[in-house]
């Protein structure tokens, strides 16, 4: 039978202040909290909660036969708990009917595993425990920032414990292969991978309210027909895109709504039915190995990392963030730790672009800046005053090796002072145990002493006895005749 695979991303950052250079070693809050309050309110109220109140009542009509897949940043979901709770109540209500998987990705949104893979690893963990505390689960499907995959990342995806990744189904990557099928990663053959359906994904993202289309209007009815009519020994589609799409991407007149909640009615229809990413690497048998030896992303339409990297600006910003990834690590002030996550945040790279055309003006609509080079200064400030904030907790003229290995002295040294001061306040309280029972034993022997009976002392012979016996003593001495 065939299946549907969908999924959708949720991701805010947390976007900067106009940060000057005179504010530089001055100022060390750098967000504009008016501005991620207002988005973040604007796209949810707009955008992410009808979604959410769509997949809702698709689970509930279809009888808990449509499945889907979300992914959340952990800078979104700090976002939702601070200034829209309630996506957090509607988000719990979706993964409560036992319909909808979260994933598993990074928790700053970041490049992470382009330039750092433990650095990759611990935001992975620390998304993964979010999600827990929150809804009560752990992914079991990652989802890398922007669908970013290449061969290197596969074993480590596998070491940490994921029985599958979700990816682009890039067309220089494929070739004449087709995306509707399971895949196992050329490198790690048990990874298995889902990979996107670019044009029937594409046609609800960009194209379903373009009046210009030749397939305009886009109905249900239409576009499930499209997925029934591809070969039949294609075993998935996946279709993945940002929740976005619906009502902020695609507006409520649009009928992108209605579009929504009518798919899995058709699908029925069609004999189609809707599978999770766990349930699709788990049940469906790959056809075969994929080799991805450069990285690929689900960005632009070269489908590569050039939307972040593409130019000297991001790579400079890229490569002196990185830079202090080690030392950030080693450090326990929260406040620098949690301004490292939300700088990692891939769209301060992404505003930088200095693409042209389709791909620039796409880029264009989500800066907040007037050009990339605006973009750029504003960053690389915020970022001098983050450097110069690590540099005075651990100082860049040590070297990292050096660096390490007094830190370790440090900790090793700290554990041995630990279970030395465990042991003396182990001794102590053994030695106050000892003197209480100590004074509890003295105590009751006292006790003990005072309640005893006293010995009976002797009679005192009255006077007239005393003659008595000495006259018999006398009588008894004397001899007979």
């Amino acid at each position: 039978m065939k299946a549907i695979c969908f999924y959708f991303q949720i991701h805010q950052p947390f976007r900067l202040k106009r940060y000057r250079f005179f504010d530089i070693g001055n100022d060390h809050y750098y967000y504009d909290d008016f501005a991620n309050d207002d988005i973040i309110s604007r796209i949810a109220q707009q955008s992410y909660i009808p979604a959410c109140e769509s997949l809702l009542r698709m689970i509930e009509q279809s009888k808990k036969k449509f499945k889907c897949a979300i992914s959340i940043s952990g800078v979104a979901l700090e976002q939702c708990e601070q200034y829209v709770p309630e996506m957090i109540d509607m988000l719990r209500k979706l993964v409560k009917t036992g319909c909808v998987e979260i994933l598993a990705e990074t928790y700053a949104h970041s490049l992470s595993s382009l330039a750092d893979p433990d650095e990759f690893v611990n935001q992975v963990k620390v998304h993964d425990a979010k999600v827990f505390e929150l809804f009560g689960v752990h992914p079991k499907v990652l989802r890398n920032t922007e669908l970013i995959y290449c061969d290197d990342l596969a074993p480590q995806v596998l070491a940490m414990g994921y029985k599958g990744i979700i990816t682009e189904g890039a067309k220089h990557v494929l070739g004449w292969k087709s995306p509707n099928y399971v895949y196992a990663a050329a490198s790690s053959p048990k990874l298995k991978m889902l990979l996107k359906n670019d044009k029937l994904s594409d046609d609800i993202t960009f194209r379903f309210s373009d009046s210009n289309w030749s397939e305009y209007p886009l109905t249900a009815d239409k576009y499930i027909s499209w997925i029934a009519d591809t070969p039949e020994d294609e075993q998935i589609v996946n279709l993945f895109m940002t929740l976005e799409t619906f009502g902020a991407m695609q507006n409520r007149e649009s009928g992108i709504f209605q579009f929504l909640e009518a798919l899995p009615r058709f699908a029925a229809e069609h004999g189609i039915e809707f599978i999770t990413p766990t349930e699709a690497v788990s049940k469906v048998k790959p056809v075969g190995e994929l080799a991805v030896p450069y990285p690929m992303s689900w960005a632009d339409e070269a489908r590569d990392t050039s939307a972040w990297l593409g130019n000297r600006l991001q790579r400079e910003a890229f490569e002196k963030l990185y830079s202090v990834s080690e030392r950030v690590r080693l450090c326990d002030d929260r406040r620098l730790n949690q301004d490292w996550y939300y700088l990692q945040a891939s769209d301060h790279l992404f505003y930088m672009s200095t693409k042209h055309m389709n791909d620039g003006v796409m880029h264009s609509i989500f800066s907040p800046y007037e050009s990339p080079y605006m973009a750029f200064t504003n960053y690389m400030n915020v970022l001098a005053d983050f450097i110069v904030r690590v540099e005075e907790q651990y100082p860049l003229s040590i070297e990292n090796e050096e660096l390490n290995a007094l830190l370790t002295t440090i900790r090793n040294q700290a554990r041995e002072i630990e279970t030395l001061n465990k042991e003396v306040s182990s001794m102590r309280l053994n030695i106050e145990h000892y003197n209480e029972e100590h004074a509890l034993r003295e105590a009751e022997a006292k006790k003990s002493a005072k309640k005893a009976p006293a010995k009976p002392k002797a009679e005192k012979a009255t006077p007239k006895a005393e003659k008595v016996a000495t006259k018999a003593k006398k009588t008894a001495s004397k001899p007979k005749k």
